[in-house]
């Protein structure tokens, strides 16, 4: 049997394989609370070793699009508990993403209108939030420029992550993972290109820049435990105005070392070719791995073959596995069995209901 589909130990759970699903964002849940729906959604896809959910909002301040769901109230840490049962009931581990996305957002999200909070006050160039359009309708925005951060109030979105993190084991996820990646608020303090500050969380050191991301990390950890925390990174990428700088290797490597001190779940990368950045160069990963002594999960473009290869060659532990999961709920019997992929309708992927979220079919139920 091959290494991608057999029992693989991490953070003290026994995964059913080196599966995982990525989080994607899905935008079904109008109040911010997940559903009976929610709940079936995450158990139809439980057979992956590894869920990851779609980003959860730590705050209503740290949201950039409508209708998804958060971990910052009552009435949604009782939402999650459904979907974690179901999951846990179909024999899953599930970890959740918290989310902030930062200058990524639009006044329309925020709470009074107000602006949207970052490392810096310049705004996301060629950037868009899913907010409400001048015609009163959800849809794509111009993201709006956001009022950077006071320290104090660096202090209080890093309190903010500690929270989350104990609200969603009060959920009873199995942990949570920090979103690092994809241009949002962590990332926005890691580029230098966009950290224009001059206080202890300032871009133009390696210690100022990688500050906030080890201080939200470290928060967490004393609320609910290193094997309870992991995080997303998306070295190289250039979602959402994330311009290059040469420090990218020397940032990253040093959070490696951080990272297995710390003796994290697991460390999630992001190779955003697929959605148009430069690649990961394959001796990046390789000296990163090297660097990190946890588990590694690599998502982005992903398939069997890749996934393979990429974990016989020891570079990673586990392939994580996007958008395919959303029209294949049976996607791990699909991958093992050489079963085909069903394309999913992109016209679907956010909002609405049970259409293109809980109805695709799995290949048995195809083929009946």
């Amino acid at each position: 049997m091959d290494r991608l589909f057999q029992p693989f130990r991490m953070a003290g759970h026994t995964l059913r394989n080196r599966v995982a699903m990525a989080p994607m964002t899905r935008a079904r849940t109008p109040d911010g609370v997940p559903d009976d729906l929610t709940a079936l959604y995450y158990a139809q896809r439980a057979t992956a070793g590894l869920l990851i959910t779609e980003g959860t909002p730590i705050s209503a301040t740290a949201e950039g699009f409508l209708c998804i769901p958060g971990l910052y109230r009552a009435d949604q840490v009782a939402g999650w508990r459904k979907v974690t049962d179901a999951v846990h009931d179909a024999g899953g581990v599930i970890f959740t993403q918290l989310w902030h996305v930062g200058r990524v957002s639009h006044v329309s999200n925020q709470p009074g209108g107000v602006a949207p909070v970052s490392s810096t006050a310049r705004i996301a160039r060629d950037s868009q939030a899913w907010g409400m359009t001048e015609d009163g309708v959800p849809g794509a925005v111009d993201v709006s420029r956001p009022r950077a951060l006071s320290t104090d109030e660096v202090r209080g979105v890093i309190a903010d992550f500690a929270q989350a993190a104990a609200n969603a084991i009060a959920a009873g996820f199995d942990g949570v993972e920090l979103h690092g990646a994809n241009g949002y608020l962590i990332e926005q303090f890691l580029n230098p290109t966009v950290n224009d500050r001059t206080d202890a969380y300032r871009g133009d050191t390696l210690e100022g820049r990688t500050r906030f991301v080890l201080d939200a990390i470290d928060a967490v950890i004393a609320r609910i435990g290193a094997e309870r925390t992991a995080i997303r990174l998306s070295p190289y990428g250039g979602l959402f105005d994330m311009q290059p700088y040469p420090e990218i290797e020397d940032t990253y490597l040093f959070l490696a070392d951080e990272f297995s001190r710390r003796g994290l779940a697991y460390v999630h990368l992001m190779d955003q070719k697929s959605r148009g950045s430069v690649a990961i160069p394959p001796d990046f990963l390789a000296r990163f791995r090297a660097r990190y002594t946890g588990v590694l999960i690599l998502a982005g473009g992903m398939t069997r073959d890749r996934a393979e290869t990429l974990i016989d060659a020891g570079l990673i532990d586990i392939a994580a596995f996007g958008e395919p999961f959303i029209a294949n709920p049976d996607l791990v019997a699909r991958l093992e069995q050489g079963w085909p992929l069903r394309p999913a309708d992109r016209g679907l992927h956010y909002g609405g209901g049970a259409r293109g979220y809980t109805d695709y079919p799995t290949y048995q139920q195809e083929s009946a």
